[in-house]
Formats: structure tokens, C-alpha cells, sequence
């Protein structure tokens, strides 16, 4: 399941956890709707091993910020708390995986 992240738990939720992939999205944003059921299907690949969340632009400006999202789909992907890589666009579900696994590898 795709965790929901917003200003109150998003420090803690990358902070827990060893893995964690954040998606910045819009509800109208094309992309963004056409990248969710990827994010659906790797949630239920990656249980238990890396956390997929969300987080709404529009509801938490103040994160879209402090990270420098200036188009979404924007996909960041933090390992013990610390941003270790990032990726625009749409992406395919292959490109996401092995962005995943090269971290659960490290």
C-alpha cells in the first residue's frame, strides 16, 4: 500500500525506515495519475522492504520546497533518512525497481 506522507509524518517515515520512495504528485497532473498504478504495484512488490509514499504538492507546499520540486511527477528516494538520488517525469516501472534494489543492495 502506498503510504500518504505530509508535514507531520514525513521525517519520521524517512527517518524509520532504511528505504523509502517519495513521489510528489498533483491530483490534475496527467502524469502523476498515469505513474499511480505503478507506484500500486511496486508498494505490494517492495512490502516490507521499502516504503512507497505519496506526497500532494498542493497540500504540503512546504516540503515541495525544501526539496526544489519544480515539475511533477518528481520522484525522490532517501536510504537511512538521507536523499540519495532523485528522478523527473514519468518513469517505467523497471527504471524504478532497480533505482530500489540498488539501495536494498548497498
Amino acid at each position: 500500500m502506498i503510504q500518504q506522507l505530509n508535514n507531520s509524518n514525513f521525517q519520521s517515515t524517512i527517518n524509520n525506515n532504511d528505504v523509502v520512495l517519495v513521489d510528489f504528485f498533483a491530483d490534475w497532473c496527467g502524469p502523476c495519475q498515469a505513474l499511480h498504478p505503478t507506484l500500486e504495484s511496486l508498494a505490494t512488490d517492495f512490502d516490507g522492504k521499502a516504503v512507497i509514499s505519496k506526497i500532494d504538492v498542493d497540500k504540503n507546499p512546504e516540503l515541495s520546497q525544501q526539496f526544489g520540486v519544480r515539475s511533477i511527477p518528481a520522484l525522490f528516494y532517501f536510504q537511512n533518512g538521507k536523499l540519495v538520488g532523485q528522478q523527473n517525469g514519468l518513469q517505467s516501472k523497471s527504471a524504478i525497481s532497480k533505482s530500489i534494489n540498488n539501495l536494498l543492495s548497498n
